[in-house]
């Protein structure tokens, strides 16, 4: 990846100062972050292994409104602490810029986490959903194309029901985004 996030760096907000100012959602986000577990102590001593790499930076673009930035934030916060790895949250919508150069498939989702090192040059990045739920996004965009279509609202809604459904009821999801984030810090 080309792109360098240098010029980010200190402008975005600590992770906690997020979560305090949440005026939307901030129950369900404590929620989805007390039902984290490590449910693979390999990934939890991958990730505090990570202590020594203080030449990783993270930021993270998210909005409290967003159900994904609710569920997928606190698991990406978990992962992250041990290391105490630098985390800025970066408010999409304060943050355009940044927004604009990490669409997925051309359009704004959210949570977008992007890994770069001390001088800013972006490594890596991941988000907005887990694999297994970005699927069915993947898929609707795919068979419609065309946002101003007259059934397109209808038909997201359904899409959107199967993304809650992959998602599942309870933390179990978790999981694989700590995965998915093992898998691409590994590779950096």
């Amino acid at each position: 990846m080309a792109t360098n996030v240098a010029h980010k760096f200190r402008t975005g907000l600590k992770p906690h100062a997020f979560v305090e100012g949440m005026t939307k959602n901030q129950e369900a986000y404590q929620k989805w972050s007390e039902a984290f577990t490590w449910t693979n102590e390999a990934d939890r001593e991958f990730f505090a292994s990570l202590a020594h790499r203080d030449d990783l930076r993270c930021l993270i673009l998210a909005a409290e409104w967003c159900g994904d930035v609710i569920r997928n934030l606190p698991v990406v916060l978990h992962a992250l602490k041990d290391p105490e790895m630098p985390v800025e949250i970066f408010v999409m919508e304060d943050h355009l810029d940044l927004m604009d150069e990490f669409l997925t498939m051309g359009g704004r989702a959210i949570p977008v986490v992007i890994f770069a090192d001390t001088g800013g040059h972006v490594l890596a990045k991941w988000g907005p959903r887990p694999k297994h739920v970005q699927e069915v996004m993947i898929a609707f965009k795919q068979q419609n194309p065309d946002r101003n279509a007259p059934d397109y609202e209808e038909k997201i809604k359904v899409a959107r029901a199967e993304m809650l459904e992959q998602y599942g009821e309870g933390p179990g999801y978790q999981a694989a985004i700590v995965s998915e984030l093992r898998e691409l810090l590994s590779s950096i």
